[in-house]
C-alpha cells in the first residue's frame, strides 16, 4: 500500500491531512455508532515538496479566521446508518483536530439525521440553515444528496458531499462537490482493472435497477468493458424489495459460466450473494465498488465468506503509513471498531473546507452566500493530498480527480492484490 502522508499548502499547491468514500441512492446502508466522534491523522507543515513527519496537525497558510458553523447531514439511524454514522464520525475528528491547533480558524460542527431519506434530508438541510451554517459536509447517500443538493443551489450555501457518487448531485451545480470518485469512474476502473488483472475472464453483472448508484455504475462498467474486449456472459438484476434472493442471477451467471462476478451495490445484498452462493458450490472471484465497504463489519455476517472478494476502494485501514494508522487507532478508541472509508470520507470533507477557507481568505463573520461565492472561486485551484486521495483536485463541475484502487480481502482485512 503506498504511503500517504498528510500536508497543507496554500496559493496552488495546497495539500492537507484527509481521508474517504461514496454513497447510496438514499436507502441502502446499516450499521455504525451514533454519535460523531475524532479519529485522526494530521496535516503536515505548509511545504508542497518536503511534508512533515505526522504528528499534531498544524494550521496551514493562509488569512482565514474566526468561528464557522459547519453542519453535517447523514444517516445516524436507519438501515443505512453505517455509512451516515462513520461519515460524522470522521468529520468530528477533522474538527476536533483543527480546534486543537488554537489557531485563527475554529469550527463549530452541527449533524443532523436525514435517515438516507430525501425528504428528511431536506428538513435537516433547514434546521441546520436555522442554526446559522455556513456550509455543509453531506448528504451523505446519493438520494438524499440530490435532493439536498438543489437547495444548495437555490439557496447558495457551499456543499460538499462527503459519498454521495452520482453526477445528479453535482449536475448544473456550480457550489456543490464531492470527495468521493463518481459512478462512472468506478465502473470505467473496475473494468479495466479486470481486464489487465484478471485477462480472459469471463464477467456476469447482478445490479440493482431501481437505485441511481448501482445502475449508473453497471452502465459505465459494460461500455468499458466492451471497448476493453472483455467478454460479460450475463446480467441479472434486482430491486429493492427483491434483494433477499439471488438463486435466479446466481444460477444464471453459474451457467453461463462465469468466472467473474462483478456486483455495483451495497453490502447487505451482497452478503446475501456470497452466502448464496457459497451454498450453491459457486466461487467465482467476485469483484466489488466502494458500496460493499462495511461487509466486513456487518452484524451476522460470516466474514470468511467474503475471503477473496476483490473491490474498489479509496482507503484501507490496513495501510501501514502513520497517518492512516493514527487515523485508525483514534477511531477505534473513540467508536470500538474499525473506521470505514466513510469514516475517511468525512474526515477529509472538513479538511478540505478548511483549505478551501484558508485559500479565500474567508471570515466567521461572513454570510453562508458570501463565503460559498469564496469557496466557489477556489475550489479548481487548492490540491489536497488526504486519507482517500493524493493531490485531490476539483474540476468547476464538482467532480473530484483522484484514482481509485483495487484491494482483496485477506484474514478479515482488506490489502493490496
Amino acid at each position: 500500500m503506498k504511503k500517504r502522508l498528510l500536508a497543507l499548502v496554500m496559493a496552488g499547491a495546497l495539500t492537507l491531512g484527509l481521508l474517504a468514500g461514496c454513497g447510496n441512492d438514499g436507502d441502502g446502508k446499516t450499521g455504525g455508532e451514533t454519535s460523531p466522534s475524532p479519529s485522526a491523522s494530521t496535516p503536515a507543515s505548509p511545504s508542497a515538496s518536503t511534508p512533515a513527519e505526522p504528528s499534531a496537525p498544524v494550521e496551514p497558510a493562509g488569512t482565514a479566521s474566526g468561528t464557522f458553523k459547519i453542519g453535517g447531514v447523514g444517516p445516524l439511524t436507519g438501515d443505512a446508518a453505517i455509512y451516515g454514522q462513520a461519515a460524522m464520525n470522521g468529520a468530528q475528528i477533522a474538527v476536533e483536530e483543527i480546534n486543537a491547533l488554537g489557531g485563527a480558524v475554529q469550527f463549530e460542527f452541527k449533524p443532523e439525521d436525514d435517515v438516507a431519506d430525501g425528504e428528511t434530508s431536506v428538513n435537516a438541510y433547514n434546521n441546520l440553515m436555522d442554526w446559522g451554517m455556513q456550509a455543509l459536509v453531506g448528504p451523505v447517500t446519493t438520494g438524499a444528496a440530490i435532493s439536498v443538493s438543489a437547495k444548495l443551489y437555490e439557496e447558495r450555501v457551499f456543499g460538499l458531499t462527503p459519498s454521495a457518487s452520482s453526477t445528479d448531485v453535482i449536475s448544473g451545480k456550480d457550489n456543490v462537490y464531492q470527495v468521493c470518485f463518481t459512478d462512472p469512474n468506478q465502473g470505467v476502473a473496475s473494468a479495466d482493472y479486470i481486464s489487465e488483472n484478471l485477462a480472459g475472464s469471463k464477467v456476469a453483472v447482478i445490479y440493482r435497477n431501481d437505485d441511481a448508484y448501482s445502475q449508473g455504475i453497471r452502465d459505465t462498467f459494460v461500455k468499458q468493458a466492451e471497448s476493453k474486449g472483455l467478454e460479460v456472459v450475463y446480467e441479472g438484476t434486482f430491486t429493492k424489495d427483491t434483494q433477499t434472493d439471488f438463486s435466479v442471477q446466481l444460477t444464471g451467471a453459474q451457467s453461463a459460466g462465469a468466472t467473474v462476478l462483478f456486483l455495483p451495490i451495497y453490502y447487505q445484498p451482497a452478503s446475501v450473494i456470497l452466502n448464496q452462493a457459497n451454498q450453491m458450490g459457486y466461487a467465482p472471484t467476485f469483484f466489488g465498488v466502494d458500496g460493499m465497504d462495511g461487509i466486513l463489519t456487518m452484524e451476522g455476517f460470516d466474514t470468511s465468506l467474503a475471503e477473496g472478494v476483490m473491490l474498489l476502494t479509496p482507503f484501507s485501514a490496513d495501510a501501514e503509513d502513520a497517518q492512516t494508522q493514527s487515523f485508525v487507532a483514534k477511531y477505534q478508541e473513540k467508536h470500538g471498531e474499525t473506521p470505514n472509508q466513510f469514516a475517511a470520507d468525512g474526515y477529509d470533507a472538513v479538511y478540505i473546507i478548511y483549505a478551501a477557507l484558508n485559500a479565500a481568505g474567508c471570515t466567521g463573520d461572513m454570510s453562508a452566500e458570501e463565503i460559498c461565492e469564496a469557496l466557489v472561486g477556489v475550489m479548481t485551484s487548492i490540491s489536497v493530498d488526504g486519507l482517500t486521495g493524493q493531490g485531490m483536485t476539483w474540476s468547476a463541475t464538482g467532480e473530484v480527480s483522484k484514482a481509485p484502487r483495487a484491494v482483496v480481502i485477506k484474514d478479515g482485512v482488506y490489502v493490496t492484490p
